[in-house]
């Protein structure tokens, strides 16, 4: 270094030992007002002689980080435990109890938080490294009015609300991929690979542009090439293959599609809250027809009870997929294990040292 390179880093380290010597005193209210996606308000007033441990450790942790930023250096090795988030001392078995209790209470929740997980987590693209589940940002109004993401807000993205009161350090990404986890098992499906540790994104530019998830329609009305080419297109940018696309449709066995979200309407399976194969013996054994009414193109089948999207339907057509909905149609075991693959990589999407859990 040279000399004035060396006075500058003296006075830098001088400031940064100032701020955590009066880390105590600073108006921080929790770890809640700490972490910016929680809140608009970080900095509120209180009781400086209230402040709890718990507190200043957040405190200290934020002018860590703020030092940080203003020194060019990171002041981790000095100040081991003091990251930013505090992931480590949630506790995710709690928070896995409580979603799955949420979803005994009410099943038809169940498969709205497999969406949530997924919208948030489908996002990526594997060339720009931009999107997928790493910062929560399917809670910013620019991704939650995507129109893939119609009926979210009002429904699972305000369902997790009291739970990101409940459990300081809990991040939104953290708790959407868990909450869809949580519902595949909930609804009698295999285990999902999950691993937390994401970190909230506090500016809704790290939002993604519209579009980058499945359509359910692509070029002429029904199912056709063009559909399957959608489907490689969008699940290939993310980084998955053919048989990797065939599982995570099988997810189509939960829930229902509602007009006033997506224009659709009707349920693919009669379990919509029971994870299964049946999507893939139905989609095999059923003759579907164009569905006459005032909607969107979608296809009928058992007295106009069920339904199938074009990009069901075109999983028959094209033989690279097909062989694969005959594997799952004959033998649900394979398809609880390649599903649980797939979801798992889907929900890990973008992140990076996530720490395992199991569920």
């Amino acid at each position: 270094f040279s000399s004035s390179s060396l006075i500058n880093m003296i006075r830098r380290f001088a400031v940064a030992a100032l701020l955590l010597v009066t880390a105590d005193a600073f108006s921080l209210s929790s770890v809640k007002r700490y972490q910016v996606s929680h809140s608009s308000k970080l900095f509120a007033a209180d009781d400086a002689s209230s402040v709890t441990e718990e507190e200043s450790k957040t405190r200290r942790a934020f002018l860590t980080t703020t030092t940080s930023a203003m020194m060019g250096v990171s002041l981790s090795p000095l100040f081991i435990g003091q990251a930013p988030a505090f992931a480590a001392d949630v506790d995710y078995k709690a928070v896995a109890a409580d979603l799955d209790s949420m979803i005994k209470e009410n099943p038809d929740k169940g498969p709205t938080l497999v969406r949530l997980a997924w919208h948030s987590s489908g996002t990526y693209d594997k060339m720009s490294k931009t999107g997928g589940s790493a910062m929560g940002t399917m809670r910013f109004k620019e991704e939650f009015s995507h129109g893939a993401n119609a009926g979210l807000k009002d429904t699972a993205i305000n369902w997790m609300e009291p739970l990101i009161s409940k459990y300081e350090g809990l991040s939104y990404a953290d708790l959407y991929t868990l909450a869809g986890a949580v519902a595949i098992k909930s609804m009698g499906g295999p285990s999902i690979p999950w691993g937390y540790g994401r970190v909230d994104s506090m500016n809704p530019s790290d939002v993604t542009p519209d579009g980058r998830l499945p359509a359910a329609d692509s070029g002429p009305p029904g199912a056709d090439k063009s559909d399957a080419a959608h489907l490689r297109e969008i699940f290939g940018r993310m980084g998955f293959n053919d048989q990797e696309i065939v599982a995570l449709s099988g997810a189509h066995a939960l829930g229902r599609c509602h007009t006033t979200a997506s224009g659709y309407d009707g349920p693919w399976t009669p379990t919509p809250t029971t994870f299964n194969n049946a999507y893939f013996t139905l989609l095999k054994s059923l003759p579907w027809k164009k569905r006459n009414w005032d909607g969107p193109f979608q296809y009928e089948g058992a007295g106009g009870s069920l339904m199938m999207l074009p990009t069901d339907l075109v999983l028959l057509k094209d033989r690279d997929f097909e062989k694969y909905v005959n594997i799952y149609a004959k033998d649900a075991a394979k398809f609880d294990k390649d599903f649980a693959a797939a979801f798992g990589k889907l929900l890990a999407l973008g992140t990076k040292g996530l720490t395992p859990l199991t569920l």
